[in-house]
């Protein structure tokens, strides 16, 4: 069987999970946030933040259907 596939690399599956407070987010976003205090940072191994969601729980779901996984910063 010589059937070729695309490898991750170690680590590349792995996103981190942090909070981040509505007020240290620049005004143009802060705008569109509503009344929500905290929002939830998704960033990949090099430190690039991939998404800025509503909770935790939906942090963890985005990264899971995107066939990653999530780890919490504190």
């Amino acid at each position: 069987m010589n059937t070729k596939y695309e490898t991750k690399k170690r680590g590349q599956d792995i996103v981190y999970v942090k909070p981040i407070a509505v007020a240290d987010l620049p005004e143009e976003l802060r705008e569109d946030v509503g009344d929500l205090e905290q929002l939830f940072a998704v960033h990949n191994a090099a430190g690039e933040q991939l998404a800025l969601v509503a909770n935790r729980k939906l942090a963890f779901h985005l990264a899971r259907e995107n066939d990653m996984t999530p780890m919490t910063v504190h």
